[in-house]
């Protein structure tokens, strides 16, 4: 589950970061990719929703479900299948609905395994792909323009990744990831809104909210 939520969260961050230029990278795909890049971190608290489709690979679909995502400063919560993950910049509590179960962990912002939005925001993508502009067309009425990312390390799951923005508002719209056993993972954001107004209490557990919550303190 934290995979497929963190992997939802590059939909804004792997391809927001400030992109090293490599020699076979395409100059026209990172003016794009540095244009997402600034306009989302002009941003000082982020609210989204987003859909979550799985395919197989003759392209049915196998599932498809809905999530939310919000960040502010180095808070953030995610709630998606059930989960819900809260961070308030210094406690991560995971809660599982099926168990009524929240694990409570220290946010170590200093380790190298830790995977949070923020260090997703930075460079911690920058160097893991090699990308092209393959053109423009239209979706759902947006002019968007899709870029195509190959991973360096070829020993990943996926082979692909195609990542489409939407050329007016300099936003990501979808990506799409190919895994090599044939299955497809698409994220789509189906809202997003910049400079949300977000309380800081939206980042915090409240045990209260959860009546008869199994408490699993690792800090």
């Amino acid at each position: 589950m934290m995979k497929i939520i963190y992997s939802f969260l590059a939909i804004f961050t792997v391809f927001t970061a400030s992109t090293s230029a490599q020699t076979n990278n395409d100059p026209d795909a990172k003016k794009i990719l540095d244009a997402v890049s600034t306009k989302f971190k002009s941003y000082k608290a982020v609210e989204a929703s987003f859909t979550y489709k799985v395919e197989n690979a003759d392209g049915k679909t196998i599932s498809s479900k809905k999530g939310a995502v919000y960040m502010k400063g180095t808070k953030y919560r995610v709630s998606f299948v059930g989960q819900e993950i809260f961070c308030d910049g210094n406690t991560v509590w995971t809660y599982d609905k099926s168990s009524n179960e929240v694990t409570i962990t220290k946010l170590d912002n200093n380790s190298n395994t830790t995977i949070t939005p923020q260090k997703l925001f930075t460079n911690f993508y920058d160097k893991d792909f090699l990308y092209k502009l393959n053109g423009e067309k239209k979706i759902s009425g947006k002019t968007v323009q899709e870029i195509e990312m190959t991973p360096n390390d070829k020993t990943k799951a996926f082979h692909k990744v195609y990542l489409t923005v939407d050329k007016n508002a300099k936003t990501i719209y979808s990506t799409k990831v190919l895994e090599k056993a044939g299955n497809r993972y698409t994220y789509t954001v189906t809202t997003l809104k910049g400079n949300a107004n977000i309380p800081d209490s939206k980042f915090v557990f409240n045990k209260s909210d959860y009546p008869g919550v199994e408490e699993v303190d690792l800090r």
